[in-house]
């Protein structure tokens, strides 16, 4: 199955904090849509690896993807070397897409940024026919996507570019809060992170509202892109 656009993230969640309003505006639009996670995010202050893939299942019928994988990296220990590249590899290969959406060049999270050059350096290293990988038993094509895109995250980052999602920010939260383990909860007796804090979705709102100021509409999500895009048209830029 070939995907137009494959998302991944350090953890599961990155993506639907990071830009699950955009996943959703494409899938509507007819795109086939994957998301890979690279560990089980073991190391979060609250919840549990086995808890949040079960969660990643929840959030992935609400955004409706069309897979969604785990590499079982190590959380807060994955290294951008040649076995975590070669991990990642065989799944570029397999879906072919011409879109990988990332995480932030730089974030609060240090797994964040090394996941990025982690991504970006296997888009490349796909390209290379050279390097051998299978699915299945069967060789793989060498597949390098047409563009990497990173997703702005808890850092403010200036966007190269930004994406309306208003008709999809509900949906956006409604997949996010799939993720309950991690956020505001009264009753739960786990320690507090930046994530827990009660007025934290609002954060989120707020965020997605600056973005959108950039092209006046309620909401939208924000990238970066490390080499200039190419468009058809200067009205691909409105």
């Amino acid at each position: 199955m070939k995907l137009d656009i494959l998302a991944i993230g350090a953890h599961p969640d990155d993506i639907e904090l990071g830009c699950a309003g955009t996943i959703l505006k494409e899938i509507n639009s007819g795109k086939k849509v994957g998301v890979l996670d690279m560990t089980v995010g073991e190391l979060g202050t609250r919840g549990s690896g086995p808890l949040r893939l079960e969660e990643a299942k929840v959030s992935s019928k609400i955004l409706g993807l069309s897979c969604r994988h785990n590499l079982g990296m190590k959380d807060g220990f994955f290294k951008n070397d040649e076995d975590h590249i070669r991990l990642m590899i065989p799944y570029i290969r397999k879906y072919q897409p011409d879109i990988i959406l990332a995480n932030a060049v730089s974030d609060r999270h240090p797994d964040h940024g090394r996941a990025a050059k982690l991504i970006a350096d296997a888009c490349f290293y796909s390209g290379l026919r050279k390097i051998e990988t299978t699915d299945g038993g069967d060789p793989q094509q060498a597949w390098r996507p047409k563009a990497v895109y990173h997703y702005i995250q808890d850092y403010f980052i200036k966007p190269d570019f930004v994406v309306d999602i208003t008709p999809f920010m509900e949906k956006k939260m409604d997949s996010i809060k799939a993720f309950s383990s991690q956020f505001y909860n009264p009753e739960s007796k786990e320690p507090d992170s930046p994530l827990t804090q009660k007025h934290f979705f609002d954060y989120l709102k707020g965020r997605m509202a600056d973005m959108g100021r950039y092209i006046q509409v309620d909401y939208a999500e924000g990238f970066t892109v490390s080499r200039p895009a190419g468009v058809e048209s200067l009205r691909d830029l409105l």
